[in-house]
């Protein structure tokens, strides 16, 4: 059994896979001073809880914050006596490849997105991720990695939005009744849900536009569903985007391992 782990700038979401579905998933906040041991401790609870009985032995890890991954190797290690596949790192294999500028890091959460997207619709994608930052992550034909987008996350602009403007309070994220707002929370509101909307349907036409094709707009993150509402910006939703293709990147450097 596979354990994935893909942890992010916000939150970080273990899954346990069959090999044909995911048993649970469970979530946390990221903070680098977690333990390996209190990793273990929390998630040994939680199977406790849901009854799940799995025997781990493999984990793959995607990680936007490197100060934890050293925690989660040692997790795996001590708990799983396994060694983790870690996205991004030399050893691990892509079954894709990734055409942009020499010496360009590229974040492995966008990596296993680009490997999910290519296994489930095929080339010719673009990927908005809702996350911290929103991302849009552009997908050739053969499946190869050809660059992207990177914006400001939704809740990441109400907050600065907050904290720049004293007298504007914080408000939760929503679709409004009307795009006039007739009091200061309905402003905020429209102006966060209307913008992102323009800003990823008008990124969406741009990178259309410089490709000269038809493209998929594939969507996965938190508040995915959210934007869906009412208005056709993507072609899919995809909540374990993320998840896939950790499976996918796992089952490829196994398979390549084995021949």
């Amino acid at each position: 059994m596979l354990l994935a782990i893909d942890c992010g700038n916000t939150n970080t979401v273990f899954s346990i896979w069959d090999g044909t579905k995911f048993l649970a998933t469970w979530r946390c906040s990221t903070e680098h001073q977690r333990t390996a041991d209190q990793y273990y401790v929390w998630l040994s609870t939680l199977m406790q809880m849901r009854k799940v009985e799995a025997d781990i032995t493999d984990v793959i890890i995607s990680s936007t914050v490197p100060r934890v991954v050293f925690n989660l190797r040692v997790f795996a290690d001590r708990y799983f006596n396994t060694r983790p596949i870690v996205v991004g790192k030399p050893e691990c294999a892509l079954p894709v490849e990734v055409r942009v500028d020499e010496g360009t890091a590229v974040g492995p959460d966008r990596l296993v997105n680009t490997v999910a997207g290519y296994d489930l619709y095929g080339g010719d994608l673009i990927i908005v991720d809702f996350g911290t930052a929103t991302t849009f992550d552009v997908v050739a034909q053969d499946g190869a990695y050809i660059g992207g987008v990177i914006s400001p996350g939704v809740n990441l602009s109400l907050e600065a939005l907050h904290q720049a403007a004293a007298a504007l309070p914080h408000v939760d994220v929503t679709k409004p009744a009307k795009v006039i707002g007739t009091n200061t929370v309905a402003c905020m509101q429209s102006g966060v849900f209307w913008g992102y909307v323009g800003l990823v349907n008008g990124i969406c036409e741009q990178i259309k536009a410089e490709r000269g094709r038809e493209m998929k707009v594939i969507s996965t993150g938190g508040l995915a569903p959210l934007f869906q509402q009412g208005h056709a910006l993507f072609d899919h939703f995809e909540d374990n985007l993320t998840m896939h293709g950790l499976t996918v990147i796992h089952k490829y450097n196994k398979d390549t391992q084995s021949t």
